[in-house]
């Protein structure tokens, strides 16, 4: 079986005990054989994100720190010492394949404030459409301990959200979720599918592996993870990475856990918008604005008939019909005020009343969903 087979937009998310060596270099072999199947993946038309721990791990060594730094300073200096070398080393390691690879850096405000959650969401699909393969990590130098992830396994579940991504992919110490702790637990039974995590299934998930000296998360963590994943459409994988061509394996038929999705991801992040977000203000609509919409059609301004309420760029809107019913429901692409402006215009007159280029879309088709 084949766990990745028809997947399109992939996260894997490499942890710093696979990517960090005993002597707290990057394992320069293993990176190797793992962009080697990533460019695979690539060279099968397939979208590829990485979240990879190992910054800080690298720091320490830089700045001559502990195996273990206690400090939130000394591990946001790390940080900022290692986040280079852990660059570099994915660069070096892709280049050979043609791939570029791309920085992201990420808190909790950009995935849990919906403005910055769209604009990293923007970035990381033009990244995508350029071939790029994002290399995603926590801001760790920034982050405080009240916007941290925490650890990487929820950084990676969020970024799998915010792409849409179709199968998330958590290289760990084991092969996957097991009854009890295999390395305690000579009778833990492997567990090679979930299609819902039940207090049962959070019952056999064991702590940090505090024998790898720097990852902090463990399997509590990846169901966690798994659940996020879950509820945005995406199925989650947690697999051995500890071997050459970890993904390569996988493929293979090598044993592993796989958390089943609840759902699509269009029709988690439809979900999201309509029942999960708060409307700041509405729009109504003309009659041939509401037939092109229920065609699944974008909101142009020329079907715009008014604009009310005070909201931003990102913030969902009620549409509404010419009799004054909810029709849908959406994430605006222009503020109130610039709203206001292009509202019953062509496509072609928008620049001429807004003094600069703007969408064509008041809401655009994939971020509206209809509700009446």
């Amino acid at each position: 079986m084949n766990p990745l087979a028809g997947a399109r937009r992939i996260v894997v998310k490499v942890g710093s005990a696979l990517l960090v060596d005993a002597g707290g270099d990057v394992d320069r072999a293993w990176l190797a054989d793992l962009a080697g199947d990533l460019a695979r993946l690539r060279g099968e038309d397939r979208q590829v994100l990485v979240v990879s721990s190992g910054a800080v791990a690298l720091g320490r060594r830089r700045l001559g720190l502990g195996a273990r730094t206690s400090s939130l300073p000394e591990k946001q200096a790390a940080a900022a010492a290692g986040q280079s070398l852990l660059m570099r080393a994915w660069e070096e390691a892709l280049e050979p394949h043609g791939l570029r690879a791309a920085q992201v850096l990420l808190t909790r405000d950009d995935t849990e404030t919906r403005r910055r959650w769209l604009n990293a969401r923007a970035t990381v699909e033009t990244l995508l459409r350029l071939g790029v393969i994002p290399v995603v990590n926590e801001n760790d130098t920034v982050a405080t301990e009240e916007i941290r992830y925490g650890d990487n396994d929820r950084l990676a579940a969020r970024v799998a959200q915010m792409a849409g991504a179709d199968a998330l992919v958590l290289l760990s110490d084991v092969d996957g979720l097991y009854t009890a702790d295999p390395r305690r637990d000579r009778a833990a039974a492997h567990v090679p599918q979930v299609e819902r995590i039940t207090a049962e299934v959070e019952g056999w998930a064991t702590g940090a592996n505090a024998a790898a000296g720097v990852g902090v998360g463990g399997m509590a963590t990846k169901l966690a993870a798994a659940r996020i994943a879950q509820g945005a459409g995406c199925a989650t994988i947690i697999a051995l990475g500890a071997r050459p061509g970890p993904l390569a394996a996988l493929e293979g038929g090598a044993r592993a856990t796989v958390v089943a999705a609840s759902t699509t991801p269009a029709q988690a992040y439809k979900a999201w918008i309509a029942g999960s977000l708060s409307p700041r203000g509405a729009v109504a609509v003309d009659a041939g604005c509401e037939a092109a919409l229920r065609a699944g059609r974008s909101l142009l301004p020329a079907g715009v008939r008014a604009v009310e309420g005070r909201f931003e760029k990102g913030d969902a809107v009620v549409v509404r019909d010419a009799s004054g019913r909810e029709l849908a429901r959406g994430l605006a692409a222009y503020d109130a005020e610039d709203a206001r402006r292009v509202a019953g215009l062509r496509s072609d007159a928008l620049e001429a009343a807004l003094g600069w280029r703007g969408p064509d879309e008041l809401i655009h088709r994939d971020h509206l969903v209809l509700t009446g």
